[in-house]
């Protein structure tokens, strides 16, 4: 008797959501309460598996500390690039004692890659797209391999290009399909400062000082009162995120990308 065929062992590289699972999340959340659509997304197992990426910024505690209210072993991805404000450092260990953060994950360059492509440490300078690809979407980029889904506390008042931002949309940074779920969409700049004052989170020491938009040190600027939040961000350079938000983010450069000057 013939032996039976092999069965093949296949991979599943379909996307994990698609259009209209999305567009369900968004009509089945309208108009729900922030807290109680994170305790349904989390208690039922929505977005699969999903953690918070956090840059422990200036309005980042809210949405750590809903997410926490509700399950502090909630992952949180926070990306060390190495340019970060010592304030930011700081901020970050202080809010994850505060609210009990049983699951802070801190992501790092590669070392080799920083080495090859930004030995001085100032890419920055003359490459800040090239600058965040080595230092913030390639090591995000590995570690969201083991996630279907991210937290974000993007909102849609911060600035121009966010502006009409859902709760739930399809991660297109890469072609995984992943689910972003942006809680903070719909909040107002005064919602985001009663959240702060009805709960006594301490805000960034930085804030106070002039930066409504808090990244790394050498191309975060303060901001005049009046303009953009991130108006600061990349100050002179026709750059508005980081590339972690970006369509394409890991893709836009090509393998082994370097300016000549």
């Amino acid at each position: 008797m013939a032996e039976p065929a092999r069965r093949i062992d296949r991979i599943d590289t379909t996307a994990r959501f698609t259009t209209a699972e999305v567009d369900a999340l968004n009509a089945r959340f309208a108009g729900m309460p922030t807290r109680a659509m994170l305790a349904a997304v989390l208690a039922e197992g929505l977005a699969g598996r999903i953690a918070a990426v956090s840059s422990f910024g200036a309005e980042s505690a809210v949405l750590l500390h809903l997410l926490a209210s509700i399950d502090p072993a909630v992952p949180v991805l926070f990306l060390d690039t190495g340019k970060h404000f010592p304030e930011t450092l700081a901020y970050r260990d202080q809010l994850a004692r505060r609210l009990g953060l049983t699951q802070l994950i801190t992501l790092t360059p590669d070392a080799a890659v920083l080495a090859a492509r930004d030995e001085n440490g100032l890419r920055w300078s003359y490459d800040p797209d090239g600058c965040c690809e080595l230092r913030k979407v390639q090591p995000l980029a590995g570690a969201l391999a083991g996630f279907d889904a991210t937290f974000t506390g993007r909102k849609g008042f911060q600035s121009a290009s966010r502006a009409g931002l859902t709760r739930f949309e399809l991660d297109t940074t890469d072609s995984a399909g992943r689910l972003k779920v942006n809680p903070l969409a719909d909040w107002s700049n005064d919602q985001i400062q009663a959240y702060f004052a009805a709960t006594g989170l301490p805000p960034h020491p930085l804030v106070a000082q002039g930066y409504p938009s808090i990244g790394c040190s050498p191309c975060t600027s303060k901001v005049a009162p009046g303009e953009d939040p991130r108006s600061g961000r990349w100050k002179g350079w026709d750059k508005t995120e980081c590339g972690i938000h970006v369509d394409g983010g890991a893709d836009d450069l090509p393998p082994g990308y370097d300016p000549a000057f």
